[in-house]
């Protein structure tokens, strides 16, 4: 199993997590960053074996990015080879909705520092289906990660037609999560990548707790659930899907 989106940096004992998470049959890890603040922290959990890193500033922390926001994402690249990402980034117009348009200014710079580097970028879209797959197309983009999806089954069409992936988590296990289960039904598994997206949106049945990749299973387990498949074809798919997607051996 490949936990495409965990926030490791985060968690209130990561070393602790990720032997959990070993030990839970994890392979790979990709952890993200959120803003400038931990681009330091998420590159240090990269001498783990299993942990590669992403970097971008997620659109909640547009405040954060300055003019040498994408210069430092760009050395920091070019120093350590197992940061194979550009994310967190994106959308998103739950919160705060007079930011739009700074937040579309960013993202479009980060998609561009992607492009120039050909990494693939991992896509926060809440609240904003519209405007990120419009600015995506814009780019171009064909190697997106939909993180933590919540769109309909007609976008998460839209998304695959241009040969994205859509990141299914712990949302899917909700009883309540009736527009994921019916896209997670409708997407082809060759376009559905695993995450936990941990701390946030710990799977059923342990709401509540933080959530960590060693939970990875039940998020598969529910995938399997919806399609009628077996366990052990979701993982085997899904796992080929993350290593295609992050070229990882």
């Amino acid at each position: 199993m490949i936990d495409t989106h965990s926030h490791i940096d985060m968690l209130d004992n990561p070393s602790a997590s990720i032997q959990e998470s070993i030990e839970a049959g994890i392979e790979y890890i990709i952890v993200p960053s959120s803003s400038p603040d931990n681009f330091k922290n998420v590159i240090e959990l990269t001498s783990y074996d299993l942990i590669y890193a992403a970097l971008g500033v997620h659109p909640e922390d547009v405040s954060k990015f300055n003019k040498n926001t994408p210069k430092d994402i760009y050395n920091l690249i070019k120093q350590n080879n197992k940061v194979i990402a550009i994310g967190e980034i994106g959308l998103d117009y739950y919160w705060d909705k007079t930011t739009k348009e700074k937040q579309k200014d960013i993202f479009k710079i980060q998609l561009e520092l992607a492009k120039s580097l050909d990494l693939p970028v991992l896509v926060h879209d809440r609240e904003a289906h519209n405007d990120t797959y419009e600015i995506l197309k814009s780019f171009e983009m064909k190697k997106v990660i939909m993180h933590c999806f919540s769109g309909s089954v007609d976008f998460a069409k839209q998304c695959i037609k241009e040969g994205w992936l859509i990141g299914v988590g712990g949302v899917v296990t909700f009883k309540n999560s009736k527009k994921l289960k019916e896209a997670v039904l409708e997407v082809p598994l060759e376009n559905i990548v695993l995450e936990t997206d941990a701390p946030y949106l710990t799977p059923h049945p342990f709401r509540g707790e933080e959530n960590s990749p060693k939970y990875l299973k039940f998020i598969l387990r529910e995938i399997a659930n919806i399609k009628d498949l077996t366990s052990d074809h979701v993982e085997k798919q899904t796992t080929k899907n993350a290593k295609e997607f992050f070229n990882l051996k």
